[in-house]
């Protein structure tokens, strides 16, 4: 048995590699994703105040801190027993909304675009946003400025681009200034223009690209999201719904605090990021994938007129859209929509009222803050005693919800490009483009159970004089 090994895995957010298995005859037999690096998130907070969960989290990725200020001050709002002021839930919403904004922007113009526009195959040392750059120089400002837009909103928000403790538990904890609402709005236009460009690249490559679409993680499975009350395209509340490949709705109406009757975790151990699945169909059959793919997937609509507009095109490549190529195709679809949503909600003149956040003491031990992060359902569960100290928590991370699509992905991949007899680096590029489709944020989404694998060397001029292991 020979082995491929890629490390690290390059051009995604966190450190894992993937290795392939060989046949004997050059065949591949399978292929997994490790994820190698581990964060105790669940036991650091254990003793502190759940008025710190949403700040302290936040400091879980500096990639998606607000998705993790936004569950996590759910929680609270759980905790507290209260429902935020309409203006202070209207101010998380588009906080966000821009947070989902700037994370698509970077996976489709930094990292996944280099592939699309430059080519699975081009020069390995020059297939990078820098070579895009000098090949496409307006395209790639605009990307900037596009996820530049998302940051500064968040900034505007919440007075930091990164890490805001802005939000709390029931609420936020200022206002927003009239002058803050009108500089956001008017970044929109630009925002929404970028947007439209790209979503035409990328409908003009789907037939250079059709080997791709047709084995990046093109296969059947379950798709899991939030959807409102009309059925509709939801990032900050809802219930959850779950969708075969045939668009029949398996579960609907499902409760985000009751997670554990329909989300089971399995633990691999070739990774510290867990596996959930959906817990009635069992292992085998309940894989499902989570994020912009599977949001488009389930909804009826999106509910703004020109994502709805897109969604229609989009539909027309299917009604279910298997391919996880088309993640590509659903993130630039949600931009649009939170271009819109954001404009949306700024008009409206009770945004800038002063009435954002609802007190209380602790009410209720136990809590579940669900929203929707950029790649997917996230989930924050925390216990605590009478005084408000977190004594237990869970958090299910919304890449890990695909950590089983993501393994079959790579897989299939591996088992239609990888000719172990005459490698070639593209071959190898088309395996890690599959997690780029899933775009997994993987400094947030790793656990472990039991002892964590330790290698601690004390070393002296170079060498290695003591050595423990576990």
């Amino acid at each position: 048995m020979k082995k491929i090994t890629i490390d690290p895995l390059t051009r995604i957010e966190g450190h894992a590699k993937i290795t392939i298995e060989i046949n004997d005859d050059n065949s591949v037999k399978d292929a997994k994703m490790h994820v190698t690096q581990f964060r105790g998130f669940e036991k650091f907070c254990e003793g502190r105040p759940f008025e710190e969960m949403p700040s302290l989290m936040a400091r879980t990725c500096g990639i998606c801190p607000v998705s993790h200020l936004t569950s996590g001050s759910k929680a609270g709002d759980g905790i507290l027993g209260v429902k935020p002021p309409k203006t202070g839930e209207n101010l998380r919403r588009i906080m966000n909304l821009a947070q989902i904004l700037q994370s698509h922007a970077l996976n489709f113009f930094h990292l996944s675009s280099p592939d699309l526009l430059l080519g699975f195959d081009y020069e390995p040392t020059k297939r990078n946003i820098f070579e895009l750059i000098e090949k496409e120089p307006e395209l790639a400002r605009a990307g900037v400025r596009l996820r530049g837009f998302g940051q500064h909103t968040i900034k505007l928000l919440s007075g930091k681009r990164i890490h805001p403790a802005w939000m709390v538990p029931g609420g936020v904890n200022r206002p927003l200034p009239i002058e803050h609402r009108d500089e956001i709005l008017a970044g929109i236009p630009e925002a929404r223009a970028t947007t439209m460009k790209a979503i035409e690249i990328f409908k003009s490559s789907l037939g250079k690209y059709k080997d791709e679409v047709d084995n990046l993680a093109n296969f059947p499975t379950l798709f899991m999201g939030l959807v409102n009350k009309e059925g509709n395209l939801e990032h900050y509340d809802g219930k959850i719904r779950v969708m075969d490949s045939g668009g029949t709705i398996v579960a609907d109406g499902l409760e985000p605090s009751e997670y554990m009757n329909y989300i089971g975790e399995k633990v691999e151990d070739f990774s510290f990021l867990k596996s959930p699945y959906y817990l009635p169909f069992g292992v085998e059959r309940g894989t499902y994938r989570v994020g912009p793919l599977a949001r488009i997937n389930i909804a009826n609509k999106c509910g703004t007129p020109l994502a709805d507009k897109e969604l229609e095109i989009f539909r027309s490549y299917g009604r279910v859209q298997n391919a996880s190529f088309f993640y590509h195709y659903a993130r630039l679809i949600e931009i649009l929509y939170c271009t819109e949503k954001i404009e949306e909600l700024l008009s409206d003149e009770s945004i800038l009222s002063d009435h954002i956040r609802a007190f209380a003491g602790v009410n209720n031990l136990e809590a579940v803050g669900m929203s929707e992060a950029p790649r997917g359902m996230l989930l924050h569960h925390y216990k605590v005693d009478k005084n408000g100290l977190v004594n237990w928590s869970n958090l299910i991370i919304a890449t890990g919800h695909n950590n089983l699509a993501m393994n079959a992905g790579i897989t299939q991949a591996a088992k239609k490009f990888v000719k172990a007899d005459r490698l070639e680096e593209g071959m190898l590029n088309r395996v890690e483009a599959v997690i780029r489709c899933f775009d997994p944020c993987l400094s947030c989404a790793t656990h472990a159970i039991g002892q964590m694998g330790m290698d601690i060397q004390l070393i002296k001029n170079k060498e290695i004089i003591d050595r423990k292991m576990r």
